[in-house]
């Protein structure tokens, strides 16, 4: 009887023993498992080297996957330190901002330290490592930099029209330089590297459309120090040609049937005037788009030197349209206008299928059909300037092609909205169109180009000064 109460007594206590061990399993998974338990440390978004102005704050975007609970802010000199800030979020939050502003009345500080580290320390929600939660420190290098960007005008084009080109050079240094370019008219015109180290050159332009102009060099650093400098210009408004145009039944079922049968966004048009106004209007915003995404790029490689010979893309060519006119298109009485465009070449025509020539030399960008401009060859060259040869009947070059001065590209035609053969020539500058008249004068190109680039040269790069014997 006492063995077997003995026994008994033993499977009894394995059983307790084993449902213990399974509650404390449990209690450990329980631990593992729960999301009120989790172990995951929460994220300091920021890279271990910034630079600061000390006067604009410091964003730190920090991060949690349950919830954040507090921060502390720390910042140091490297021989003292003060704590910025430390306090519980004051909401239910996963992700935050926090805001670092240098104590300008701090005593404790050397306020002419360049270098400072800020230790930025996050703790979130979690009831893990005994309720204390997870917790992150990160150290940030802080580089002080109080200074503004060096910029100074060299020389440019003294004055700029409506619709035209201008050209200038300056310099501009910072250690820590981040953007550099020029805004004009809310255009954001690139900068390329002139001569040497610390000089840059930039073709900019007047936008036909807009009455009035400003520009302005932008340099700011990685502190966020910002340096705006004027360029003076003389301004000068030309008149651009406003015309009616009588959309007539044969133009419309010819040529804007015609355009609106070979692409499917349109091909189902069947209202006259609608059809008029998309093409005219939908399906030349959308070409245009194009040209000018593939006339924006100017190179990042330092420019020795720059000219270019005026532009004569026809031989014996005739003034058919100009630049900038703005068309309204009426049907069947001047009253009922149905649909505008501007016109943003110059039209040129000789003879039927008459050879184009490239004026100066380049690479081909495009050579392609695009839309209204029909078959449509342009090219780069460089410094942001590109040529446009619109309604051809035939190219005879291909995108990539490096062409000299003087080759055939192309004859003209009348693809496209062309109504006859001709020549459409555009000129672009960083994806503005330009008026093509300035570039078809060589004493314009001497007076607002070569001499600008002559005047700086004499400051960047002097002859040597004659010695007497």
């Amino acid at each position: 009887m006492a063995k077997n109460r003995q026994k008994g007594g033993s499977i009894a206590g394995k059983i307790i023993g084993t449902i213990f061990v399974g509650a404390i399993a449990a209690g450990v998974w329980f631990l593992y498992t729960a999301p009120e338990f989790e172990r995951v440390k929460p994220q300091i978004e920021a890279p271990a080297k910034l630079y600061w102005n000390r006067t604009d704050p410091l964003e730190i975007t920090v991060k949690d996957n349950v919830g954040l609970k507090s921060y502390q802010l720390e910042l140091s000199d490297g021989e003292n330190k003060i704590m910025l800030d430390q306090a519980p979020f004051d909401v239910q939050s996963k992700e935050e901002k926090l805001v670092v502003k240098y104590p300008k009345k701090s005593k404790v500080l050397n306020n002419k330290a360049k270098h400072m580290v800020l230790t930025v320390t996050v703790n979130d929600k979690s009831m893990w490592n005994m309720l204390a939660g997870n917790s992150v420190s990160k150290k940030i290098d802080l580089y002080v930099d109080y200074k503004r960007p060096n910029v100074n005008v060299v020389a440019n084009s003294r004055m700029i029209n409506q619709g035209g080109s201008a050209l200038v050079i300056f310099q501009a240094e910072d250690e820590n330089m981040d953007q550099l370019y020029i805004k004009a008219n809310g255009n954001r015109f690139k900068v390329q590297p002139y001569k040497k180290e610390g000089y840059y050159a930039a073709l900019i332009a007047w936008p036909f459309t807009d009455d009035t102009f400003s520009a302005k060099i932008i340099a700011t650093d990685l502190a966020k120090n910002k340096r705006t400098t004027e360029i003076p210009f003389y301004h000068k408004n030309p008149r651009y040609r406003t015309s009616k145009i009588k959309a007539s039944d044969s133009f419309i079922d010819g040529k804007i049937t015609d355009l609106a049968s070979a692409d499917p966004e349109y091909a189902t048009i069947t209202d006259k005037l609608k059809k008029l106004k998309s093409i005219n209007e939908t399906m030349r915003l959308n070409n245009e788009k194009l040209i000018h995404s593939l006339s924006k790029n100017v190179s990042d490689e330092i420019l020795d030197s720059w000219k270019v010979k005026k532009f004569y893309p026809l031989k014996n060519g005739q003034k058919v349209a100009s630049f900038g006119d703005h068309r309204y298109y009426y049907y069947e009485h001047k009253d009922n206008v149905v649909s505008e465009s501007y016109h943003v070449g110059y039209d040129l025509a000789s003879n039927a299928m008459a050879n184009i020539k490239v004026s100066n030399a380049g690479k081909v960008v495009f050579a392609d059909e695009n839309g209204i401009y029909g078959n449509m060859p342009m090219i780069d060259h460089g410094l942001g300037l590109y040529t446009l040869y619109g309604h051809c009947s035939q190219i005879f070059v291909q995108e990539g092609d490096e062409v000299n001065a003087g080759e055939v590209i192309a004859k003209t035609g009348k693809t496209g909205l062309a109504m006859g053969d001709h020549l459409h020539f555009g000129i672009l500058v960083q994806g503005i169109e330009v008026r093509p008249v300035e570039w078809f004068d060589q004493s314009w190109i001497k007076k607002f180009i070569d001499n600008v680039f002559k005047a700086a040269d004499e400051i960047i790069s002097p002859a040597p000064e004659k010695t007497e014997a």
